[in-house]
């Protein structure tokens, strides 16, 4: 399986995380991938091809695809675009899994057929309309960050998670839909803990032990379905975390190492200059 894991942390103090997509400007491939978060694409302007499980699917300007936890899926955007993108932590739908931490959404251009969804030529009907709508208004809050716009955004970001669950969600999976996502289910659960607990002293033998695995088979789950090792996957959300908290905070570096789970600051700042090339110092000298 040729396909890597994508690692999916929300804005700072927001369920959720929104931004632009990374292939505005054309010419642009995201090779398979798949994340434990689900995720809507709302384009703007321009248009994008999906594919998921072979199947294409152009999304033009007005419309949006929502993209499944566990789904794996790839993107090619060969033209300009403007692509808002929201992802959403699978547990802020906890209360309608239709099986054990499943949940499956369809959009406005796919249905359901012999287990797999081909695309359908329709116009978009009302709620699809309101979803774009909110989805633009979300963005459009969360960049303005006028007075008041954390409770402004999450009431937009309600009223997304309520046109899901009432117009979007599927009640009724196959049992070959559920047995695909139970593939990549299992590692869900420990990035999952991972991600709540990068602050403590993880180790692969404690993890293994505590989700009922050999260390060894662990670390062939990580390779296979991650694309890499245990280590590097924590050190990833230790350093996404840190980077952000640098970004956004005037903490010293000694105290950003060690709230992140670094063993100091000297272990923080060469993994900082393995990844970015520069020391964690002078990228916090330069937005200062």
């Amino acid at each position: 399986m040729e396909f890597q894991h994508e690692l999916i942390i929300p804005n700072e103090g927001l369920p959720f995380k929104l931004f632009l997509f990374e292939g505005r400007n054309g010419n642009y491939v995201r090779e398979k991938h798949w994340h434990t978060s689900i995720e809507i694409f709302t384009v703007m302007e321009g248009s994008l091809f999906f594919y998921i499980d072979e199947v294409e699917y152009p999304l033009k300007a007005g419309e949006f695809l929502i993209i499944n936890s566990n789904e794996v899926h790839s993107i090619q955007a060969p033209v300009r675009n403007e692509t808002i993108v929201l992802q959403i932590p699978l547990k802020q739908f906890t209360d309608y899994f239709t099986a054990q931490r499943f949940i499956r959404f369809h959009s406005r251009n796919v249905r359901h057929r012999e287990d797999v969804y081909a695309p359908v030529a329709s116009e978009p009907s009302e709620t699809d309309k309101r979803m774009v709508s909110l989805i633009q208004d979300l963005y459009r809050i969360y960049l303005s960050k006028e007075t008041g716009y954390e409770f402004r955004i999450r009431a937009v970001f309600y009223e997304i998670l309520y046109l899901m669950v009432s117009t979007y969600r599927e009640t009724e999976v196959e049992e070959s839909e559920l047995k695909n996502s139970r593939r990549l289910d299992a590692l869900s659960k420990i990035t999952t803990y991972m991600r709540e607990h990068y602050r403590e002293d993880l180790k692969l033998s404690g993890l293994a032990a505590m989700f009922g695995y050999s260390d060894a088979y662990l670390s062939r789950m990580f390779r296979k379905y991650a694309k890499v090792n245990f280590k590097t996957y924590l050190q990833d959300i230790r350093m996404a975390y840190a980077y952000r908290e640098l970004l956004n905070t005037d903490h010293t570096i000694s105290s950003i190492a060690l709230d992140n789970g670094f063993a100091s600051s000297r272990a923080f700042s060469k993994e900082f200059v393995k990844r970015y090339g520069i020391l964690p110092g002078k990228v916090e000298r330069q937005i200062k």
